[in-house]
């Protein structure tokens, strides 16, 4: 029996090329496991309306951690039109499955590093080596939003108890019907949460600095808690400085002195915003990692999408999700094999013999350029 169960979703697009590239350096590398696979995807929706079917949940439930290579999302109106005509007209709303896990599975840490390795002609500098922690549950990306707005919903932001109703007569006025809400909701549990690993990272790996990145001065309440939660828990780590940041702020500070960033922690959206910026500085998203981490179970993606265009081509940078794999086996405690596979993967970038287009610099599909699967074998011989 393997030592492992791992589900494995590749998901749409080219999250099959990616995943099929990493399981070559996978199996090369000897990691015990077995993996199962899981249905996810745009697939389902169209065919069966559910993006993430109960037959996945249960097999999540069974194994020890997931892996995940990307996902389709498409406005409301467009998913609706995609479905299969069977089942259209019959209430069917797609959700963000990634985002359903998420919450479905209290996934509430997302952390996404963003590291140059030398040799990689896409890096902004050579001595970029940060850490995004985003809280994965909660916050923007909450999922609590209405179009049109309910009248209840309206009458309650205008009581003059709990609401606005100076601020809310305008969208009165408007016409419910062409009035949408999204919230931001945020609990001083989930803000707790991922500011203390922030902290607990920067302190088990030695890493100067923690920066929030948040809104305060306009978000008064959810940002206000925020930070009010970040100040007091950066008092027990006298070691780490404990920096603070409005998000707008940040992406100017990043592009000019990005070397000065170590962890950075954020809610939800400002996390999803801020780690792709960090991608950008080393490289784009063919270098960006994720985890999705809970108390007792992950799931492991690439920040990348599904990339719909270079769908069946064989060209896309396998490297993201590669490293994925690798976060993936720092949180089974299989610390040599990690650092074995980072290594590789830091060799292939540094000798830049085996480089799909982007780190080319070329189009898609250029002869100059390795295939996903070229570089996915690249790695694993280095192994």
């Amino acid at each position: 029996m393997a030592k492992y169960k791992i589900a494995w979703m590749p998901g749409d697009g080219v999250g099959n090329e990616v995943m099929a590239a990493t399981r070559i350096v996978l199996d090369k590398l000897g990691l015990d496991a077995e993996y199962i696979p899981a249905d996810i995807g745009w697939e389902f929706w169209c065919k069966e309306g559910n993006p993430l079917p109960d037959r996945t949940i249960e097999i999540l439930k069974k194994t020890d951690c997931a892996l995940f290579g990307a996902i389709t999302s498409k406005p409301r109106d467009e998913a609706n039109e995609e479905l299969a005509p069977e089942l259209q007209g019959k209430g069917l709303s797609y959700f963000s499955p990634i985002v359903k896990l998420r919450q479905l599975f209290n996934l509430h840490t997302n952390m996404r590093p963003c590291k140059a390795y030398p040799g990689n002609p896409l890096n902004y500098r050579d001595d970029i080596d940060q850490v995004v922690f985003r809280e994965n549950t909660e916050g923007m990306y909450g999922g609590i939003e209405w179009f049109p707005l309910p009248e209840k919903i309206a009458r309650a932001m205008a009581d003059p108890e709990v609401g606005h109703p100076d601020r809310m007569k305008r969208w009165f006025e408007k016409g419910l019907e062409n009035v949408a809400v999204s919230t931001r909701v945020m609990s001083k549990q989930g803000c707790d949460s991922i500011i203390r690993q922030a902290f607990e990272y920067a302190k088990k790996f030695n890493r100067k600095s923690v920066t929030l990145v948040e809104k305060p001065n306009v978000l008064r309440e959810t940002g206000g808690l925020m930070t009010r939660r970040f100040r007091a828990i950066a008092k027990e780590y006298p070691g780490i400085a404990a920096w603070e940041a409005n998000i707008d702020a940040i992406t100017m500070w990043m592009i000019k002195n990005p070397q000065d960033y170590d962890v950075l922690v954020a809610e939800n959206m400002f996390g999803d915003i801020v780690s792709d910026l960090c991608a950008g500085l080393v490289g784009g998203l063919g270098f960006a990692s994720a985890a999705n981490i809970g108390d007792k179970y992950a799931v492991f993606e690439p920040t990348h999408g599904s990339a719909p265009k270079y769908d069946g081509r064989n060209v896309v940078n396998p490297i993201a999700m590669i490293l994925t794999a690798k976060l993936m086996l720092d949180w089974l405690g299989e610390e040599d094999l990690a650092t074995r596979l980072e290594n590789a993967v830091a060799e292939v970038i540094k000798e830049g013999k085996a480089a799909t287009y982007d780190m080319r610099q070329v189009r898609a599909g250029d002869p100059s350029a390795q295939s996903t699967t070229e570089v996915a074998e690249a790695v694993a011989a280095k192994l």
